[in-house]
């Protein structure tokens, strides 16, 4: 496995984890473990799936602050390049190894079935302040292909006033502080359809970055929005309900067959997953 090591740059120095970063403002996922590895270790690498889509909470030693991170964890392939430490940044060190005993970030560990030894890193939450709306705003999402056993597809129509007023659209939306895709998605299905799914696969990433987005409030914002795809069966399907949870950016909810939601208004993205319908959707 190769492992990077936090420097004296980073919150966690000397902790070991998985080479990757931040996805910058209007940047596709995909290509960020693209970016992120060859600066951390110097290989060009070629993402051939995505493995898993997490969360976690880390209350951060600088300042005390708990910080919740959205991870989608890829599989990649080395292509090219040569190994090396990055030089000036939040890794001081890369290494091919086997984990042993030294200290891994929590989150690298548990996809390794390593037990967390690095505590005080996440695991802790407490409620969040007053909600502030940036000029420039980065969110992630958590949505679902869902369908009954008849084929239906389940979908949201947008609300007035909201970017992409009244076409449909996939159940989903943000994750809260400290909350996993996975419970986000199931929460989401519940609040925008009042629909009960399980979740049967992971379909891929999805993104959209709009500069001159504009708010409910008709406030201009720089919006990128990167979202986590689930495949999520509804064994027993009953009449979709918005409830008041939804927050006001969905108006309805409906199953459709693939014929009829194919006549409809759809997001780009709600197009994609109707065409994987046939054959699974990936990124």
């Amino acid at each position: 496995m190769l492992l990077a090591r936090g420097s004296a740059e980073s919150e966690f120095p000397g902790v070991w984890g998985l080479p990757g970063g931040g996805v910058e403002q209007g940047e596709d996922p995909d290509d960020a473990v693209v970016r992120e590895f060859a600066e951390e270790t110097g290989l060009l690498v070629r993402v051939s799936g995505l493995r898993q889509a997490t969360a976690d909470v880390a209350r951060l030693p600088s300042s005390g602050a708990l910080e919740h991170t959205d991870r989608l964890i890829y599989d990649v392939v080395a292509i090219g390049g040569s190994l090396r430490p990055e030089v000036g940044g939040t890794t001081d060190r890369v290494e091919w190894t086997i984990p042993d005993d030294r200290p891994l970030m929590p989150f690298t560990a548990r996809l390794l079935g390593r037990p967390v030894t690095h505590t005080g890193t996440d695991g802790e939450d407490e409620p969040g302040g007053q909600a502030v709306t940036p000029e420039r705003v980065q969110r992630f999402g958590a949505y679902a292909v869902a369908t009954d056993p008849a084929g239906r597809i389940l979908l949201t129509r947008i609300a007035p006033r909201y970017p992409g007023a009244g076409l449909w659209h996939l159940p989903g939306g943000g994750t809260d502080h400290g909350e996993t895709p996975q419970q986000a998605v199931a929460r989401e299905l519940v609040e925008e359809t009042s629909q009960h799914g399980r979740i049967t696969g992971l379909l891929g990433t999805s993104h959209r970055y709009d500069p001159a987005a504009v708010g409910p409030e008709g406030v201009r914002m720089d919006w990128h929005v990167i979202r986590v795809l689930f495949r999520v069966q509804v064994d027993t399907p009953t009449e979709p309900k918005v409830t008041e949870q939804a927050g006001g950016s969905t108006e309805a909810a409906c199953w459709f067959s693939a014929d009829e939601a194919g006549r409809l208004g759809l997001t780009e993205i709600t197009r994609a997953a109707l065409r994987g319908l046939t054959g699974e959707m990936v990124s």
